[in-house]
């Protein structure tokens, strides 16, 4: 909505064109010229009707936006019958900048036609060494000029604009992706868990004759809750699974997926140094999914943009926060560049921030890239495992 905004008053200023001062100093100027041509034209004097048609025409340019038609017949009447011609130039002028020159073609004709019948004597037709078709002939092509470099300015701020609210609509697209993304995972890590949970009061309830009767009560509430918030939890979340062979898994979740996927990474070819610490079970699922993605995306833009350039990787678990740095050297250029969007760092700053954390990532001099990302342990939506956790 601020863009369409920007780009309507964007448009109403280029049809304004001259702010007031211009257009009162260049009406000003018409005015004094004119009336002076009359005064000398009356011998003098400037009680004459001349004079004041002359001073009227010359007031009623700015008029000639809003009523282009009467401005122009008017101007075309002073100079027919008074040899005045610098109003009329301002009108042609006008008209040619809005795309009417042909009618401003016609407006110079009729006032040399008129001039030459009303009074063949009059300045309009007085022997001038360049031609009395010479100057309305420039003003026309000045005017031309204008007005298709106005158009150009106006047609390049909307391309403007329009880039801008397209780049706007793929970030936004680029985050709630992300965001369904996520939740898809969390579909996938939270089913299992309740699955197990379901799973274990119900074997539970199968020797409910060796517990106690509170315990057994306590074992069904807790069947029976299990099994409520699974059918709740596919119900609410089930509609962002994908459907296609490109189905969303929780791919990341185990602590085992990081190392998998740095020697893919380097099973394709790619110079890769990792160093990681710490205990990935200490963390919860979300923690390792953020991670993994961090990496991922790091990796997959270093192979695209600095081919054969050597990545470092060194990831930290915590507690009290994990660390994620991944740095790449200037690589190789390719013989093709590659297409980059850049919404796969805003995915990710979208779900490092719904933990809790931060993540940053620029140049890091001499060509190299840098993404570096904080999470602190334990502001995720799950807490730590003591298992692993697959896809339901």
């Amino acid at each position: 909505m601020l863009v369409d905004v920007e780009a309507n008053s964007g448009k109403a200023k280029a049809k304004r064109g001259w702010p007031w001062w211009a257009e009162a100093a260049l009406v000003g100027a018409v005015g004094v010229l004119s009336v002076q041509e009359a005064y000398i034209g009356a011998g003098g004097t400037l009680r004459t009707p001349a004079a004041a048609l002359v001073a009227a025409s010359s007031l009623a340019l700015p008029l000639r936006g809003r009523w282009p038609w009467w401005v122009a017949a008017c101007s075309v009447v002073t100079a027919a019958a008074f040899g005045t011609v610098w109003p009329l130039l301002v009108v042609l002028f006008h008209l040619a900048q809005r795309g009417r020159g042909g009618v401003g073609a016609l407006c110079a004709a009729a006032a040399l036609a008129g001039s030459l019948v009303i009074q063949p004597a009059a300045s309009l037709w007085t022997t001038r060494t360049y031609g009395p078709l010479l100057l309305p002939a420039v003003v026309l092509l000045l005017g031309l000029w204008a007005g298709s470099r106005r158009r150009l300015v106006v047609s390049l701020d909307e391309q403007v604009q329009h880039l801008r609210v397209e780049r706007e609509l793929r970030a936004e697209q680029a985050r709630l992706g992300e965001r369904t993304r996520i939740a898809a995972e969390m579909h996938d890590v939270l089913a299992h868990r309740l699955t197990v949970l379901a799973l274990h009061t119900g074997a539970l309830q199968g020797r409910a004759e060796e517990l106690p009767e509170p315990v057994v009560e306590r074992v069904g509430m807790l069947r029976r809750t299990s099994t409520e918030a699974l059918a709740d939890l596919r119900e609410v979340l089930g509609a962002l699974r994908a459907t296609d062979a490109d189905e969303v898994r929780a791919t990341g979740a185990r602590p085992e997926d990081l190392p998998a996927l740095l020697d893919e990474a380097r099973g394709a070819r790619q110079r890769v140094e990792a160093v990681i610490s710490g205990e990935a079970t200490a963390v919860s699922t979300s923690h390792r999914l953020a991670i993994h993605r961090v990496v991922q995306e790091a990796l997959t833009n270093a192979r695209k943009h600095a081919p054969g350039a050597l990545v470092e990787v060194a990831v930290s678990y915590g507690p009290p926060k994990s660390t994620v740095v991944v740095r790449n050297r200037p690589g190789t250029s390719s013989g093709s560049a590659p297409v980059a969007s850049g919404f796969g760092l805003i995915g990710l700053t979208e779900r490092v921030n719904a933990l809790g954390g931060r993540l940053e990532f620029g140049p890091s001099g001499a060509g190299g890239w840098r993404v570096t990302a904080e999470i602190p342990v334990g502001a995720g939506p799950s807490h730590a495992d003591s298992s692993h956790a697959g896809a339901a």
